[in-house]
Parts: C-alpha cells; sequence; structure tokens
C-alpha cells in the first residue's frame, strides 16, 4: 500500500472508500475499496478533491480479490454448476441443474489450508435443485499472491471435479413386494404408494409391481422377469427382517445378485440391503421406509441414481451422522442426517 498521484492510479487498486460530498445534495461513497482505477476515474477524483490516494500495487506477483475469486472458482467448479459476478472478493457457485451435489472433500480441505483463500459448500452426497447456491469461493485480502492461486489451481486440477452436480438419470424400477398376508390379499400393502411418489420425485418412475409370498424361488423369478422388461433397478419390500423365514437375500442370490451389504449404520434403516445383478442395483428395503419421511433409503437411492456404484465402504461410512433424531417436522435434507462426510 502507497500514497500516488491520481494521474498515476490508473489500474491500481484502491485500499479504502472515497466519499463525494455534494453541499445541500448528498454523501455518499463514490468510489468503494477495491476497485481499480480507469482512466475516465481520474477527473472525478480531482473534483471531489482527491490529488493523491492509497492504492494497493497488482503486478504479475499479485492478483485483485475478484479476479483471484473467479479463477478460484472456475477451477473448483466442475460440471452441472454456474459461477455468479464476483463481489467483494467471492464468488458464488451455483447447481446449473437439478442433482446429486458431489464435494471432494479431500481437495476442499487442502484448498482450506492455502492461508488467504476460504471455499465452503453445502454437504456432499445431497440432492440440490437448479439454482441452488452450493459453495462461495472468497480471497481474504483485498489483493492475494497470484502463486496462492496458482497452488489452488493445481489442488482443482488434481483432484476434479473439486464440486459437482451430477444429474438424476431416469431409471426404471421394478419391486417385488414379499409376504404371503400381502400376496393373498389379508392387508394392504402400503409400500407401492410411498415408491412411487419417491421415485417420481426424482425423475423415475415404477415399471411393475410384483407380489410373490414368501418364497426364495417365486422372488428370483420376478427378479429375472423384471430384469427381463427392462428394469434398471430392482427394489423388495416386506422381507428385510432377522426373522428366520425372511428369505429375500437368498432370493436375491438364486436370481444371480450379488449381495454387497446387509445391514446398514443408519437409524432408521438399519436392516437396508444393497446388491447388484451386473451393474444394476437391487435393493432390500426396511419397513421402516414405509412410515418415516427419511431413512438409510433417501440416502443411497440418489447416488444409484447418479450412476454410482457403491460399494460397502460407502454403506459403512454412513454411521457418522447415520443417526435420524425424527423430528416432529422433518427437515431432510437440511439437517444433520446421512452427514457426516
Amino acid at each position: 500500500m502507497r500514497a500516488v498521484s491520481v494521474y498515476q492510479a490508473e489500474g491500481m487498486v484502491l485500499c479504502h472508500d472515497v466519499t463525494e460530498i455534494i453541499p445541500g445534495k448528498r454523501k455518499g461513497r463514490a468510489f468503494k475499496k477495491g476497485h481499480i482505477i480507469q482512466k475516465e476515474d481520474i477527473g472525478k477524483l480531482l473534483n471531489i478533491g482527491k490529488e493523491n490516494i492509497y492504492v494497493w500495487e497488482v503486478n504479475e506477483n499479485t492478483l485483485h480479490e475478484n479476479d483471484a475469486a473467479v479463477r478460484f472458482a472456475r477451477a473448483a467448479a466442475g460440471p452441472g454448476l454456474c459461477l455468479a459476478e464476483p463481489s467483494e472478493g467471492k464468488v458464488e457457485v451455483k447447481a446449473g441443474v437439478t442433482g446429486l451435489l458431489k464435494v471432494n472433500i479431500e481437495a476442499l480441505e487442502k484448498i482450506n489450508d492455502i492461508d488467504q483463500a476460504a471455499a465452503a459448500t453445502l454437504h456432499s452426497n445431497q440432492i440440490v435443485p437448479a439454482g441452488t447456491k452450493i459453495a462461495g469461493c472468497k480471497i481474504v485480502p483485498l489483493v492475494i499472491e497470484t502463486e496462492k492461486i496458482c497452488r489452488i489451481e493445481k489442488i482443482c486440477a488434481d483432484h476434479y471435479p473439486v464440486l459437482e452436480v451430477k444429474p438424476l438419470r431416469p431409471y426404471k424400477v421394478g419391486v417385488v413386494t414379499t409376504g404371503g398376508e400381502v400376496y393373498h390379499g389379508r392387508i394392504q400393502d402400503c409400500f407401492g404408494p410411498v415408491l412411487e411418489k419417491k421415485f417420481q420425485q426424482w425423475g423415475s418412475s415404477i415399471l411393475r409391481q410384483v407380489f410373490v409370498p414368501d418364497d426364495d424361488f417365486l422372488i428370483a423369478e420376478a427378479i429375472k422377469q423384471l430384469l427381463l422388461e427392462g428394469a434398471d433397478m430392482i427394489v423388495t419390500t416386506g422381507g428385510m427382517s432377522v426373522d428366520p423365514d425372511d428369505v429375500t437375500p437368498s432370493g436375491i442370490q438364486k436370481a444371480g445378485g450379488r449381495i454387497v451389504s446387509y445391514g446398514a449404520p443408519t437409524l432408521p434403516g438399519a436392516m437396508f440391503m444393497l446388491a447388484y445383478w451386473g451393474t444394476i442395483p437391487i435393493l432390500g428395503l426396511p419397513g421402516c421406509v414405509m412410515y418415516h419421511k427419511s431413512t438409510v433409503f433417501d440416502l443411497v437411492t440418489p447416488r444409484l441414481l447418479a450412476g454410482e456404484e457403491l460399494t460397502r465402504r460407502d454403506i459403512t461410512r454412513l454411521g457418522h451422522g447415520g443417526l435420524c433424531l425424527v423430528c416432529n417436522e422433518c427437515r431432510y435434507p437440511d439437517c444433520g442426517f446421512g452427514k457426516g462426510f
């Protein structure tokens, strides 16, 4: 920072507000701190009485906060995102499409270890509507060393993308509902309407719902038939318990399914099962999905609809943040449920 003549200040950055006073009319800010002085500003500064001003010198080794913030945000933002105009050293990153937000947490932590730069985001692995502000990239001082922005750009390139919104694919979902009580009409099925509403919200649809008794052979045949009909995902309901007559897992295996995880460290939803037939996901849903607004189903399914193939590790990592408080008024996803990483 140094004092310079306004005649020599073109291209330099003001490090203070400049106030203009017009007697009887107004008193206010004529130039904002951080303003880059243009040739046409010199006359106005002289009229205000400013022959000398204090400026930051920007050279090849430094960047103005807004220019730096733009480079920062452009490096961090991947597919499905758009950037707002820079303001006061900050660029907001917004969802360009409705989809699943992905944040590379390792890269984010490395970026925030660099002094004078900060990135704050929403939690990863949640659905965000188009237009949602998902991150802010901020430069703290008015001027930052170019070398620091180059380091941020290198981190982003090495971990691309740091931020991304994945659009959800329109899946055709086959539903297999097990249990003699529903199959024989003794009780009414409650899973179907819940699943239809959920998948419709996510841009997918129910291909067909098949009812079968607790027989692993019939369960396997129903799964294979739905796959032949073009199902992109299979959801089984009505079983998933510790009872010895729960034959859903063996039915999935007889159909050729590979079980990834039986049980999840989430409450509600501990009896959840994830399997695959080739690359097609097969879910075993616990009964809580019928009557709880938010369960493990809501944490896992959007990731599958975004095209991710999940592993057992993905399921076990749900434990930190996997406890739902079952609030009287559910605020998910604007709460801590499923936000442990």
